[in-house]
């Protein structure tokens, strides 16, 4: 029995020692497979859809608390009705989309509305959502914006007269503490304005 023992104790030593004389080997190994080069331009181009650039950095700077009067058209030839109410811009999912909640009245009723807007690095163009309690739906929009500061949008939602899929286009001019936004829709084959608001940030 003891010399069955003393085998089985040399026998553990030396399996101890060969892994001890194996550790260096195995360090040197590489740890993890090298991406392919395939791999490597998959990472490469979900980095750059993901990584905010100066679009986001200009969204951001629209972020924070502003104040607007709306003026609605229901008959082209007549005055506009107005109203007013407020907007509180935020940044989110790091920086790479705007959150915008609104609040007002619309025809002595209260509004409250919520939009996102965004920048695609992948297709290069701008877009936005926008849902509010005056509807059950939501308005999506694509478009583009310049070195100026204007963007045109246009938007897609269900019309709720004819349940149709209907089309409105939205021209926005940013100036630094101030912007003007008007809505435009097809009636009658020409492009009528429906609607404007001009927004002033809030001073602090």
């Amino acid at each position: 029995m003891v010399k069955m023992t003393s085998k089985i104790c040399r026998c553990m030593a030396l399996l101890a020692a060969l892994a001890l004389l194996a550790l260096p080997a195995l360090a040197a190994e590489p740890q993890e497979k090298p991406m392919s080069a395939e791999e490597k331009a998959m990472m490469d181009a979900m980095m750059k859809a993901a990584t905010p650039g100066k679009q986001h950095q200009w969204l951001s700077s629209l972020a924070g608390k502003w104040d607007f009067t709306a003026r609605f058209w229901q008959d082209p030839a007549a005055p506009p009705s107005e109203s007013k109410g407020s907007a509180e811009r935020s940044m989110i999912m790091g920086g790479r989309v705007m959150a915008e909640a609104v609040q007002g009245d619309f025809g002595g009723m209260p509004f409250e509305g919520y939009g996102l807007t965004g920048y695609d690095n992948v297709t290069g163009k701008w877009w936005g959502t926008w849902t509010d309690n005056m509807s059950t739906g939501v308005m999506m929009s694509k478009g583009s914006c310049d070195d100026q500061g204007t963007c045109t949008f246009t938007g897609e939602y269900a019309d709720p007269m004819s349940g149709q899929m209907k089309t409105s286009k939205m021209v926005s001019k940013h100036q630094g503490d101030t912007e003007q936004h008007e809505m435009f829709e097809m009636r009658d084959g020409k492009e009528v304005k429906t609607m404007e608001l001009v927004y002033a940030r809030r001073k602090m």
